[in-house]
């Protein structure tokens, strides 16, 4: 029961530094990465995927680590991926429909969902982009 409630803690805690980094991070000093997110792809990649790698780096390391006894680090990196695989389901492929699946939002949550994260990509500047 323990290592659940470390999973679990762990992805709320990342929601958390998913927030902070975008706000702190991502619109202040590594705008250079998170710039092209804001303005029209060129290509399938982006330079922002960046940070996909930065964020799966403490994640590989805990599992990596915790791997030999299954200790508390093992859960915490698979709380962090499941959180990763989470943000990527809910942020790339449904809202931003950089895969083509789940293209059809009939829910109004996820109606509203989509069309406010994409005021937030009206702005295409470091400062004045609307919190999402």
């Amino acid at each position: 029961m323990i290592n659940f409630l470390i999973v679990l803690l762990f992805f709320f805690l990342m929601e958390f530094v998913a927030w902070f980094s975008h706000k702190y991070m991502m619109h202040g000093f590594m705008w250079v990465w998170h710039e092209s997110h804001h303005k029209p792809r060129k290509g399938r990649f982006e330079l922002n995927d960046l940070f996909g790698f930065m964020f799966a780096l403490p994640s590989a390391w805990l599992i990596i680590l915790g791997a030999a006894d299954y200790d508390w680090r093992f859960f915490a990196g698979l709380g962090i991926a499941l959180y990763g695989i989470a943000y990527f389901l809910v942020h790339d492929v449904f809202v931003h429909q950089r895969v083509k699946w789940l293209r059809v939002a009939r829910l109004k949550y996820f109606k509203a969902m989509r069309q406010t994260h994409h005021l937030h990509h009206e702005v295409h500047t470091k400062e004045g982009a609307e919190a999402f």
